[in-house]
């Protein structure tokens, strides 16, 4: 019985998502210089940084869209370089880019990606997760009609359709209406729950605090402040934050 809470417990504790040194130059421009964290599962990391800091380039390599000059990551001890159309099967996107298609419909758009990704019961979880961004009644509409919010909104859904296990998130709330920043966080908060993992870029430092479990400043392509939020006096993390960009920029 001890040896099965004992490997119980490691499993528990063990690195879901590994990162170490991860480095990508264009040129002679460093956008990533020696990049290391460690993620447990169902955790929640806030990238904080300038811009220009190498948040969005760090995300496009977590999500296999770009590939590092050097280093290595696993996700749930998938190596990404070697397996990466195995690791993009547990991954989610938002990012600037919606990757929809203006001239097919909400519907058409989720069908195809649902496809794509082999999802089950397509038709009953096209209708769950256009039901839980609040688009069921623009279900047949152009997409190309749809303002920045519902895009943003209709992004979440085609992100979440394939049940992630890890969220990706550049800069999400961008181009988000108060009543869309609402339902996009209480979907947030719900994966949080759930037991997924989310890593998002943002630069609204109260609300990635506010949703983090752990917090990460990058500057010049290197993590120059790591702690989990537990750790942090948060009346003084703007203060902290401004200090170490200054510094190391």
């Amino acid at each position: 019985m001890a040896r099965v809470i004992e490997e119980s417990s490691l499993l528990k504790n063990a690195s879901f998502i590994s990162v170490s040194n991860l480095c990508k130059s264009f040129g002679r421009r460093k956008a990533l210089d020696g990049v290391s964290f460690e993620l447990k599962k169902g955790e929640f990391l806030s990238l904080f940084g300038p811009n220009g800091a190498g948040k969005t380039t760090l995300i496009k390599i977590l999500s296999t869209l770009l590939l590092p000059s050097s280093g290595t990551i696993t996700i749930d001890g998938v190596d990404l370089r070697k397996e990466p159309l195995k690791v993009r099967e547990k991954i989610g996107l938002i990012s600037h880019n919606s990757f929809l298609y203006g001239d097919l419909s909400a519907y058409e758009n989720l069908l195809f990606y649902g496809r794509m990704y082999n999802v089950s019961n397509l038709e009953e979880k096209i209708s769950e997760v256009l039901e839980k961004v609040e688009l069921t009644h623009r279900k047949f509409d152009l997409v190309r009609v749809f303002s920045r919010g519902m895009l943003q909104r209709l992004a979440i859904a085609r992100a979440l359709l394939s049940k992630p296990q890890i969220l990706l998130l550049d800069e999400p709330h961008s181009g988000l209406d108060p009543h869309a920043t609402e339902i996009f966080d209480t979907i947030l908060k719900d994966l949080k729950e759930k037991g997924h993992t989310l890593i998002m870029s943002t630069h609204n430092l109260s609300r990635g605090l506010n949703l983090a479990t752990s917090v990460v400043i990058l500057s010049e392509g290197k993590i120059v402040f790591s702690e989990k939020k537990s750790a942090i006096d948060l009346n003084e993390f703007d203060g902290l934050y401004n200090r170490y960009v200054r510094t190391y920029q």
